[in-house]
């Protein structure tokens, strides 16, 4: 590891640490650990940014014959036909096709390299495209297998004729949200089975809601067998500030009390996701929230920005044209590349771009407003959390206030849950709680 001490763009000193690996070794010791605990229908299981991708590819060239090493490089014997299942923005970027080049794997215009083999790099949407494959690898990358749905059935058909394996950040925090991987190990036959062992359904409910679980010995067992976990750490230190902003109180109250919509010329609000989405707005569209921001980016002026809705999209701009600085985004209206200059920010959708992409060319990440979900808000923050990152040091905002909303959204984030709205409204049909309601008013007061 060598430091290198050079200015930034607003005049602070930076101590640019390069972490490289040595001469003698193709992967970090803690990545070749999990090769040598990898086996067909694991899930690879490393934090943000941590090299799954290198790792996984390494383990497909070990199984089939090859090896890197101080040595130098010894090719595959009679390769499998490999595909590899990701997000459409990886795949698009062609950053897989990046990490193929050291094992010489690089596919030629027909898809094949130059051993014979062929390689597919396609998005999660197409995996249905893919079931009539046998005796071949599968690399599935940002797992999506969390119900049982079309992606699932896929995979399910997939698993029984071919080898595979999963990448994951998050991979669940709950035993349901294993099944599919449970499945496609043969642990139980079907969702059926798997419901009918370990399930217990709540009685009091007109959907099927899971109270809670039993044997779940047996269900740490098996999770303990098809999970590898990359034993990542580093030494770059990690900064998260809350910002706290001011939002207008009457208007929160007025919504509140009379659950009437605002923006929509005080029209009764439906239901509780109209009623959470109203709130966001009053609070997210405060302007001491955008000057809290032009505040920040005084001092990083290169920053990501993430934000979930589209009228946050248009304040992000405006105030982008107005400071004065280059604008990129990524999300539904746009797919632009990040910047290239001194001084820009890059403003990201958390739907469309909280993973499948790396920046090294800042350290800075603001969340404008909190997204739902804990699994999506630790994959944007991965973003510029990499190996080969050239900063000691990584800033992250997160724009907030002390109403009841954002104060809920931060309590549901802290315990790794997703914020439900039905129970942070206690919507009964006609109307909302009253104990909810007196309790934002006091806190709005």
């Amino acid at each position: 590891q060598s430091k290198i001490s050079c200015k930034g763009e607003t005049g602070q000193n930076l101590s640019v640490q390069y972490r490289q690996k040595t001469e003698t070794n193709f992967l970090y010791p803690y990545q070749l650990d999990a090769v040598n605990q990898l086996k067909n229908g694991c899930i690879l299981c490393g934090a943000v940014g941590s090299g799954k991708s290198r790792t996984a590819l390494f383990w497909y060239f070990k199984e089939n014959g090859g090896w890197i090493d101080k040595d130098g490089y010894s090719p595959m014997r009679s390769p499998k036909d490999l595909y590899i299942i990701t997000t459409a923005k990886k795949r698009d970027s062609k950053e897989w096709l990046g990490e193929l080049v050291p094992f010489l794997l690089y596919p030629g215009d027909d898809g094949k390299t130059r051993f014979g083999n062929k390689i597919v790099v396609d998005s999660w949407n197409n995996i249905g495209k893919y079931v009539d494959a046998e005796d071949s690898y599968f690399l599935l990358d940002e797992q999506r297998l969390v119900s049982y749905g079309a992606w699932t059935k896929s995979f399910l058909t997939i698993a029984k004729s071919n080898k595979w394996i999963l990448l994951s950040g998050t991979p669940g925090d709950s035993y349901v949200e294993y099944l599919p991987v449970f499945l496609g190990n043969g642990f139980f036959k079907n969702k059926t089975e798997f419901n009918r062992e370990h399930v217990i359904f709540s009685r009091y409910t007109k959907y099927p809601k899971i109270d809670r679980y039993v044997n779940t010995t047996r269900l740490d067992r098996l999770r303990d067998r098809i999970l590898v976990n990359m034993d990542y750490t580093h030494d770059i230190v990690k900064h998260n500030e809350d910002i706290y902003c001011s939002y207008d109180i009457q208007q929160y109250k007025f919504v509140i009390r009379n659950r009437k919509n605002i923006y929509k010329e005080n029209e009764p609000i439906q239901n509780a996701g109209e009623m959470c989405n109203v709130l966001r707005r009053i609070v997210n569209s405060d302007e001491t929230r955008q000057i809290k921001l032009l505040e920040i980016l005084e001092s990083h002026p290169r920053a990501i920005i993430f934000y979930n809705y589209d009228y946050e999209r248009e304040i992000l701009l405006n105030l982008g044209y107005e400071y004065g600085t280059e604008i990129a985004e990524w999300n539904g209206h746009a797919h632009q590349p990040v910047p290239e200059g001194n001084k820009w920010v890059y403003i990201c959708q958390y739907n469309s771009a909280s993973e499948g992409w790396n920046c090294i060319r800042t350290n800075c990440v603001i969340f404008y407003s909190q997204n739902y979900s804990y699994k999506m808000m630790t994959q944007a923050a991965g973003r510029v959390d990499r190996l080969n990152t050239p900063y000691d040091e990584l800033y992250y905002y997160y724009l907030k206030s002390r109403s009841g909303i954002d104060l809920a959204v931060s309590r549901a984030l802290a315990d790794k849950k997703k914020f439900n709205e039905g129970r942070f409204v206690g919507w009964n049909k006609s109307q909302v709680s009253y104990n909810v309601a007196k309790k934002e008013n006091r806190q709005a007061a």
